[in-house]
């Protein structure tokens, strides 16, 4: 698996839906509900199937074989762009 990216939020939590779209994990929403419907979707290693989850800083989120993590925005985004 390769090195989760940081991905900054602006507030002090976001929803795991949200987080999935923003992270580039997923293209749309119903890609989100699908992957979290079967299971595919792990927050800090373990399965989560709550769209409306909230995450804070430091979580980690992992899809397949990429990752990104929640930054508070003090950490620097890893994006290429």
């Amino acid at each position: 698996m390769a090195d989760p990216v940081n991905v900054p939020i602006e507030d002090s939590s976001i929803k795991l839906g949200q987080f999935l779209k923003l992270a580039n994990l997923v293209e749309s929403g119903s890609d989100a509900k699908q992957l979290l419907t079967a299971g595919m979707v792990r927050v800090n290693g373990e399965p989560e199937t709550r769209r409306g989850r909230q995450l804070v800083n430091g979580d980690l989120v992992s899809v397949a074989a990429q990752s990104a993590r929640v930054s508070d925005g003090s950490t620097p985004d890893d994006f290429p762009w």
